[in-house]
């Protein structure tokens, strides 16, 4: 077994159950990740709360079982 760790992750991510509300609570995480650093005085915290916060956005968008309410918005989801 020469998995990568990101592998590994993802493989135990797809197999895991998810819960109610996941995506929306990730997306609150994001959110809540830009506006704690955003007038920090640290460049560095700044940009790592950017990285971070548009991944947990991203994550909430684009994940396993995105909720129809949040589909409607993205310009990339299929609307079938």
């Amino acid at each position: 077994m020469n998995d990568t760790l990101l592998q590994r992750w993802k493989r135990y991510d797809e197999n895991r159950s998810g819960f109610t509300g996941e995506h929306w609570l990730v997306l609150a995480a994001g959110i809540a990740t830009w506006l704690a650093t955003r007038r920090h005085r640290s460049l560095a915290v700044r940009l790592a709360g950017s990285v971070l916060g548009t991944l947990a956005v991203a994550r909430a968008a684009t994940g396993r079982e995105v909720p129809p309410k949040m589909l409607r918005y993205l310009p990339f989801a299929d609307r079938h």
